[in-house]
């Protein structure tokens, strides 16, 4: 029985996607989404096509829990599908379009996929494994203006001539708030891609305790109506991390970038007076290292870091361009965002190095995710910044299982936690700061060794550029830390150089001894993962032959 009165008229309100359009489009109609700078449309004339593309999927015969898949760089056409494929009660595949033909080949068989949606450019990616996609029935060419190319693959038109030819949805259905909206699968460096689904309740709950989050903030990393965004985290990637989503609900002005070439990114921060963005170091790195922004003003701009862990000398190097660079925490499996490492007014006070201690922190965790860091027995490790354990989460935003795979299904979810995988401490104030993986911890000598804190003071040397920090087997100590590093172009450096340096570190109880025990192997680039993360495993079988 009900503990709640209610009457047979009353609305119950699902918490669908289609919601979150409401407000823009009463409030803020004419604010724009624009497409590389060229192409521009007003939040009314983004909602018309969102209604048409829904009606040429129906069109093609989709259906309640059919699944479609998108493979585009990040675009308009990506945000519309954001929002027309789960409003009509159908599931959004967005394919990961840096797997390999038969990692493909995987999530699409695997997710079922009914319906792609596919850009030109990923058509050599397509017609390798044209023969064996079993699933699709109906294909949406994707192009900029260009002729259609020429392909053994059939399909069914092209995107804006088909939108130009549908007639708007007139009103969309309420359904099930716990229908999937959304599937897409993680880039684990081992075994095969795990399917990662969640619900429009899931996603609307995510959108607005961030966009509250990320707003409620007076002193810094504050997102909010008059900002502009930008994503550079790929749109296939965790929903580019939700944030489209809070855009579009706060009605903010949008730019999405196409495929990312850091000289078109720095110019469109420039030129469309973008101000709040989100991406991978690496990506960050590239920017500021583009020649020919070198002289451009990104003092308005704010950047959340995420997927891998903020380098001090990454932050201190963005703080120098004036660029407001904080951290972010979370994975696939939490869609994703579960603390921010925004600042105080009396944060902002202090100097530049305690600064960037805090902005490189994965932050505090928001409300309504109940956090905790525990040792190997399943106890609460005190919050003492030094003493380390897992990361383990409740939220009403987790995916609850991986599609498929009731094994992995359980080993994350044991005990009816979340396990992250990510070895942290927590600080006085309720912050986390991660130290590293429970796959990539260095155990000398029965004591753990971080290898995100060596990567991060060795990134500190002048000569360094990147710098990845694996464990290396030791008939001695077990393991010992083991380092490649790429260094700056003209830039000289040895391994006693660099042990040196952080000698340094040792002396002042930042770092422990034990990094003394360091090798060093220098390389030409450090191996990157689909989404811009350092590869360690494709270190260790590259190095620990």
């Amino acid at each position: 029985m009900s503990l709640i009165e209610t009457t047979n008229s009353a609305y119950s309100y699902p918490l669908l996607i289609k919601n979150l359009l409401l407000a823009p489009l009463a409030n803020r109609p004419d604010q724009v989404i624009t497409y590389k700078g060229a192409l521009r449309f007003t939040y009314r004339q983004f909602h018309e096509r969102v209604a048409r593309l829904a009606s040429a999927l129906l069109g093609l015969g989709v259906k309640q829990g059919d699944v479609v898949a998108v493979m585009d760089w990040d675009s308009h056409r990506y945000l519309e599908a954001y929002f027309a494929i789960p409003m009509i009660g159908a599931v959004l595949h967005t394919v990961n379009i840096r797997l390999s033909p038969e990692q493909l080949l995987f999530t699409m068989d695997h997710a079922e996929d009914k319906v792609l949606l596919l850009n030109a450019d990923f058509l050599p990616l397509i017609e390798a494994i044209r023969g064996r996609l079993d699933t699709i029935t109906h294909t949406i060419l994707l192009t900029d203006g260009a002729a259609a190319p020429a392909s053994t693959v059939k399909f069914d038109g092209e995107y804006e001539v088909l939108l130009a030819a549908a007639e708007p949805l007139k009103e969309f259905p309420d359904f099930d708030e716990n229908t999937r909206a959304t599937t897409f699968y993680t880039t684990g460096t081992t075994g095969l891609p795990k399917g990662v689904a969640f619900s429009h309740r899931q996603l609307v709950l995510h959108t607005l305790v961030f966009t509250g989050l990320l707003s409620a903030n007076p002193a810094q990393g504050n997102f909010h109506r008059e900002d502009v965004y930008m994503p550079i985290t790929p749109m296939f990637h965790v929903h580019a991390w939700g944030i489209p989503y809070i855009a579009t609900y706060l009605g903010v002005k949008q730019v999405y970038p196409g495929r990312y070439i850091p000289s078109v990114l720095s110019a469109l921060v420039r030129d469309e007076g973008v101000t709040f963005s989100h991406c991978v170091p690496t990506v960050l790195s590239m920017i500021l290292r583009d020649q020919g922004s070198a002289s451009y003003d990104l003092s308005k701009w704010k950047v959340v870091i995420g997927g891998s862990a903020l380098p001090k000398a990454l932050a201190k190097e963005a703080l120098a361009r004036g660029i407001d660079i904080f951290a972010g925490y979370g994975m696939s499996e939490t869609c994703p965002v579960l603390a921010v490492s925004q600042l105080t007014s009396a944060d902002l006070e202090k100097g530049e190095g305690d600064q960037i201690d805090l902005r490189v922190r994965a932050g505090i965790p928001s409300g309504m995710v109940h956090l905790k860091v525990i040792d190997p027995q399943g106890n609460d490790q005190p919050w003492d910044e030094k003493s380390p354990g897992e990361i383990v989460v409740r939220a009403p935003w987790l995916t609850q299982a991986y599609l498929k795979d009731h094994t992995n299904s359980e080993k994350l979810w044991a005990g009816g936690w979340l396990h992250t995988q990510d070895v942290a401490v927590r600080c006085a104030d309720g912050a986390i700061r991660i130290t590293d993986r429970l796959k990539d911890v260095i155990k000398v000598a029965g004591e753990w060794l971080s290898s995100l804190e060596l990567e991060d003071f060795l990134a500190l040397h002048p000569a360094v550029a990147e710098v990845a920090v694996i464990g290396k087997p030791d008939a001695q100590w077990g393991e010992v830390p083991f380092a490649l590093v790429v260094l700056k172009p003209g830039q000289e450096a040895t391994d006693k150089t660099l042990i040196g340096h952080l000698k340094g570190y040792i002396e002042k109880g930042m770092v422990p001894r034990e990094a003394t025990l360091l090798k060093v192997v220098f390389g030409a680039t450090v191996p990157k993962t689909s989404v811009g993360k350092t590869d360690k495993q494709a270190i260790r079988k590259q190095l620990l032959v």
